[in-house]
């Protein structure tokens, strides 16, 4: 992949649906604060995105974080880290394909949702069917597409506030909304702390540049560009773009059910605002399925080669792309999403299982950062990419990573996907103990 496709993967990562779906809810729950929230979760995984691109580049024989665990954390460590970012993908996956169906029926509500399943998912494992390029390419589209459309909101309400524009509601547009209605904290600490889940999965997937790393021409060059520009991403793409919404309609008038991007839009007097939203969303959802293809295929192939899965999935095709891992994972995907026109609101449960299994990932990068520190201080010394507050970073870090667990205590439906995910992990650790350490001793 070239440069301009490591680039927008990176935005592509650090613009979630969340953003687009979830913003309405997370700023009934918030308001204003919800900015605050976006500005802390991405200080600390700009850290994380450091930690690992560190760790990444003092080694170019590293794949993938999993390798870099394998290497530090050991075996064990490396095969829950492999399969539980598989997971994440999957459990993303589940709402990423039924989001495109319902996308999908905006236009054409006859079509059945098992039908743009089964044919989203098709194309997206054809589509990946090719080479590393066209996932870079298609990325790199989708990711034009979100970028396109917060840049579009930030200077239609950058005008409608400096213009003072008059909603019908009555309100004005102003940064006083940002104050006027309660406070900069309405709800409470409380109702601050409850927006972090939503917030948090915004960001899931941020870090598959370091999956894809290994794909590019000159990793040494495109990975620190991709990881040091992640802070202004955010502050352009989350904060600013919030920020905007809100001072254009009150928080408390903003309907959480609704997409606050499709209320600024036809404020603005685009008859085809909720078509032109749709569009972007769809793309939106399309990505995040589209990556976790992607990064399933490959997490899977890195795990056969190191013996944690069947040696079937090592096969590539002509093209260099392992076939058997890429087909594995997208027929799982396919049953795991076909769950959600079974079960009915399952959306936030999967969304919040995901969640813990990323911080899980997350955290595994910082502890294999302490570790890879103290083992090789030589590497750190020579390292051109040295990651800002070192270990001390880390811990602070994992601590925060600790804190966003016990916030998914706070509510009924995070907090059973808190008590039911270390099922997930139990399984692993069986399976390593059954196929794989006793492969090892025999």
């Amino acid at each position: 992949m070239d440069n301009r496709h490591i680039q927008l993967i990176a935005i592509g990562g650090a613009i979630g649906t969340g953003l687009f779906l979830g913003a309405g809810k997370s700023i009934s729950l918030a308001g204003p604060s919800l900015l605050l929230a976006y500005i802390i979760i991405g200080l600390f995984l700009f850290l994380m995105m450091r930690a690992m691109g560190e760790i990444l580049l003092s080694d170019l024989r590293y794949n993938s974080f999993t390798d870099f665990a394998n290497h530090y954390l050991g075996d064990f460590v490396g095969f829950l880290t492999g399969w539980t970012y598989w997971f994440c993908w999957v459990m993303t996956g589940i709402a990423d394909v039924t989001a495109v169906t319902k996308y999908i029926n905006f236009w054409w509500p006859d079509i059945p949702a098992w039908f743009t399943a089964i044919v989203t998912v098709l194309l997206l494992i054809l589509l990946n069917m090719f080479t590393a390029k066209i996932f870079g390419e298609l990325e790199f589209w989708f990711a034009l597409i979100k970028v396109i459309a917060i840049i579009a909101l930030i200077i239609i309400g950058s005008y409608l506030i400096l213009t003072h524009f008059k909603s019908p509601s009555g309100s004005v547009a102003s940064l006083n909304n940002l104050t006027d209605h309660g406070g900069f904290f309405p709800k409470g600490l409380n109702g601050f702390l409850l927006a972090f889940q939503m917030a948090v999965f915004s960001f899931v997937g941020i870090e598959l540049v370091g999956v894809a790393a290994k794909e590019t021409k000159n990793p040494t060059k495109t990975l620190p560009k991709a990881i040091n520009s992640i802070g202004i991403r955010i502050l352009i793409f989350y904060v600013i773009s919030l920020l905007i919404i809100m001072c254009i309609t009150p928080w408390n008038q903003i309907n959480p059910a609704e997409s606050p991007f499709v209320s600024l839009f036809t404020l603005a007097g685009i008859p085809a605002a909720a078509g032109i939203v749709n569009f972007v969303v769809l793309t939106s959802a399309a990505s995040a399925g589209n990556s976790g293809v992607y990064s399933n295929s490959r997490m899977v192939y890195g795990l056969s080669k190191q013996n944690y899965a069947p040696q079937a999935f090592e096969k590539t095709n002509k093209r260099g792309v392992p076939q058997n891992a890429l087909l594995f994972s997208g027929v799982v995907m396919f049953f795991a999403a076909i769950l959600n026109f079974v079960i009915e609101d399952v959306f936030t449960f999967v969304t919040s299982v995901a969640t813990i299994c990323f911080i899980f990932i997350w955290s595994v990068i910082m502890i294999s950062y302490i570790k890879y520190r103290k083992v090789n201080p030589e590497l750190h010394v020579k390292s051109v990419f040295k990651m800002p507050l070192g270990v001390l970073g880390c811990y602070v870090t994992l601590i925060f990573f600790a804190i966003l667990l016990g916030l998914l205590t706070l509510a009924q439906d995070t907090r059973i996907a808190l008590v039911l995910t270390p099922i997930w992990f139990i399984m692993l650790t069986v399976c390593y103990f059954i196929f794989v350490k006793r492969k090892s001793i025999n």
